[in-house]
């Protein structure tokens, strides 16, 4: 491709940093980048995520750009992008994804199984909040906004005893020697989508389609994000809701699992495991399935959720959804 690529991002410290890696290894494929930072409204607003709209705020300004053509390529953070597809864009690449697990940044290098009963623990995620109300009912959990270092601030100044953060964020910010604790899975399972980089232009453009697809796309990442944000598309729940979920294959094995304990799987065969704590719907579930039909798997898994609801919550509660949600199409 002979002309520069305008490459939008967020102006976070944590988007620019995801957004300069894409934009290097596009360099180191030969082609001219530049990076154009857009508002959102995501970044402005101090209100939560809920009140605000849900995640999709972090996207929407950058999908406007792209429409526009003021910028030929977007890169969004996966779990901030809703599930439902948006018309005349196109996920082209779904590069290797991070360790997709949350860590904690306390007082005094605390961990999450020593902090002492009645610590104040800051997270923005319902889904986090949750997963803390189960492991530690005893904490207080706090809701919280801004970037990482408003949040990492407000345990160095003594306001939380503790914040839980996105191990990816901290490792693409170079901070991950601040996390005093890696959450494990059992524990604190993530969002869909998290750890992972969606990079996004226009349907149309077909060239640019394939050279994203060619230079940044993993496939098994790919299939592991299809496959959980499928559950939230089913479920109909948000970006924002609590809902976790992580897909692996025996290529993308649970972090943190000495090989020895691992247990054997096809190459082909993901392993899904979901956490749901709605009002109506709580629990959780283990399926499995052929990557090849992510989409299926995480369909099928909330299925399985959605079984357990009584007809009267079913009813009002949990309505079907669009069963075509949660594919992310890409470049041919």
């Amino acid at each position: 491709m002979t002309r520069a690529l305008r490459l939008g991002t967020r102006a976070s410290a944590l988007a620019t940093s995801q957004s300069g890696w894409v934009a290097d290894q596009l360099r180191a494929a030969g082609h001219e980048v530049e990076l154009v930072h857009v508002r959102t409204e995501g970044d402005v607003s101090r209100a939560s995520l809920s009140e605000i709209g849900g995640t999709g705020v972090f996207a929407s300004a950058l999908r406007d750009a792209l429409r526009a053509g003021r910028i030929d390529l977007a890169v969004h953070s996966l779990k901030d992008l809703p599930t439902a597809p948006e018309p005349g864009l196109v996920v082209a690449a779904v590069p290797e994804r991070e360790d997709p697990r949350d860590v904690l940044v306390a007082r005094d290098g605390l961990t999450l199984e020593g902090l002492p009963a009645g610590s104040v623990v800051g997270t923005g995620s319902p889904r986090r909040a949750a997963q803390l109300a189960e492991a530690r009912p005893d904490l207080v959990v706090q809701d919280i906004r801004g970037n990482v270092d408003t949040r990492i601030g407000l345990v160095r100044s003594g306001e939380l005893d503790a914040v839980v953060l996105a191990r990816a964020g901290l490792a693409r910010l170079g901070r991950l020697e601040e996390a005093t604790d890696v959450l494990p899975l059992e524990t604190m399972l993530p969002a869909p989508g998290q750890g992972a980089l969606a990079v996004e232009c226009a349907e149309a453009d077909t060239e640019l389609r394939t050279l994203l697809a060619d230079c940044l796309e993993h496939a098994p990442t790919r299939a592991a994000v299809e496959a959980e944000r499928a559950v939230l598309a089913r479920l109909e729940a948000g970006c924002t809701a609590p809902v976790a979920a992580l897909a692996t294959t025996a290529m993308t094995t649970t972090p943190g699992t000495p090989s020895t304990h691992r247990e054997p799987v096809r190459d082909d065969e993901l392993t899904l495991t979901v956490f749901v704590a709605l009002p109506a719907l709580q629990g959780r579930h283990v399926a499995t399935g052929s990557s090849a039909f992510p989409v299926s798997l995480g369909r099928a898994a909330a299925e399985h959720l959605l079984s357990r609801l009584d007809p009267v919550d079913a009813a009002s509660g949990c309505p079907a959804g669009d069963p075509s949600r949660g594919s992310l199409a890409h470049g041919a």
